[in-house]
């Protein structure tokens, strides 16, 4: 049976970026290897490869970015590379937000079927949306077919709800399996660092994920925090707990995923504070569920109160309120046997409803119907 290429248009690969749409991408095409397609990443950097990057079940073409300005990359390289790449393309696969794919999208004028997933709409750059909306809405009506991570962000979601009857819900898989083994030499190395019963958040420390409110909210008590990744405030967090002489909280840094391991077999509960709705899913909160960890997360409107249900996986708490997430935590540890249910309770859901296999057999599909002309705009 002939392949179906698929091209993904997005602005970083997993070998830049561990952010949750580059894992998903990865993962995404990893798996969909196994369907017969054949995937391949176009993105931008600012040191591009000058070979093509073999993944082994999927390749990656990274292209020199010119201008970062508004949180985004643009290259005028790309055009060239983009229109090329399009013609020996079955699909194209845009990830969304990135408005510069709006660009070569409408600019190159792609007449090949389209498919877009919408991880997140657009929060932050308030002003610079209200010019950019125009590009967005021509854009997104010109797209095939649009695909929503979860239920919650399509009905909770203002751009998603104009265009509902193009959108299909999918909600991101991982493959527990994927993972490495628990290593027991770097589980003993954070037995030396962390306290015998912690909290732990993993990700990138970026503005929306409430790591401040976290801060806030284990101040002045016995609870211990362990905080894994890097990011763009993480020295900000850091002066925060140095100024007031914390000594319950751990950064850990960038961690490996041998890491990653280690550190969600031991913590005791998983805390995933995101209070704004740029936090659209949240992988590392699936990641938490899989390894039976009870969780804690905010109610924003997005896929995290689906990954996570309220007294089942864990607790559903209101954002930005630190009270609410110190009372969270200070329930669960005065209650071990009802957080190791709802541990188990979230492990058994994370295999059911967020294996990868099950996500990459319903992306492919809609590639299926997209080359049969199926869908139209």
């Amino acid at each position: 049976m002939k392949k179906i290429k698929v091209l993904h248009i997005y602005k970083t690969s997993i070998e830049e970026s561990f952010g949750g749409i580059e894992t998903f991408i990865h993962s995404l095409c990893k798996e969909g290897n196994n369907f017969g397609v054949e995937n391949l990443v176009m993105t931008l950097s600012a040191n591009p490869s000058k070979e093509i990057i073999d993944k082994l079940t999927y390749k990656v073409i990274q292209v020199k970015q010119d201008i970062f300005i508004f949180q985004t990359a643009f290259s005028f390289q790309a055009f060239f590379k983009f229109r090329k790449l399009v013609k020996e393309a079955d699909i194209v696969h845009y990830h969304f937000p990135y408005p510069f794919s709006d660009l070569l999208h409408l600019i190159c004028r792609v007449k090949k079927p389209t498919i877009l997933t919408y991880h997140s709409d657009i929060i932050r750059q308030k002003r610079i949306f209200l010019f950019y909306q125009f590009l967005m809405r021509r854009f997104l009506n010109s797209i095939n077919c649009v695909v929503a991570t979860s239920k919650n962000y399509l009905v909770t979601s203002k751009v998603l709800t104009k265009i509902a009857k193009k959108v299909h819900v999918i909600p991101i898989g991982i493959d527990i399996n994927s993972y490495p083994i628990l290593d027991l030499k770097k589980n003993e190395k954070f037995c030396e660092k962390l306290p015998e019963k912690f909290f732990v958040f993993i990700g990138s420390m970026r503005y929306y994920k409430g790591l401040k409110i976290a801060i806030d909210g284990i101040e002045n008590t016995k609870i211990n925090l362990a905080l894994a990744g890097i990011g763009e405030i993480e020295d900000e967090l850091k002066k925060i707990v140095k100024k007031r002489n914390l000594k319950n909280v751990f950064f850990l840094g960038k961690i490996s995923e041998s890491e990653k391991v280690c550190l969600l077999h031991k913590a005791f509960g998983f805390i995933f504070p995101s209070h704004l709705r740029a936090e659209a899913f949240g992988i590392s909160l699936l990641e938490a569920a899989a390894f039976g960890k009870p969780l804690i997360s905010c109610e924003i409107g997005t896929g995290t109160s689906f990954v996570n249900k309220n007294n089942v996986t864990g607790l559903v708490i209101k954002p930005s309120c630190p009270i609410q997430l110190r009372n969270a935590m200070k329930f669960l540890i005065n209650n071990p046997l009802r957080a190791k249910e709802m541990g188990e309770n979230a492990r058994i859901r994370s295999l059911k409803y967020f294996n990868s296999k099950e996500t990459t057999k319903k992306y492919y599909a809609l590639y299926k119907k997209l080359i049969s002309n199926k869908f139209t705009n």
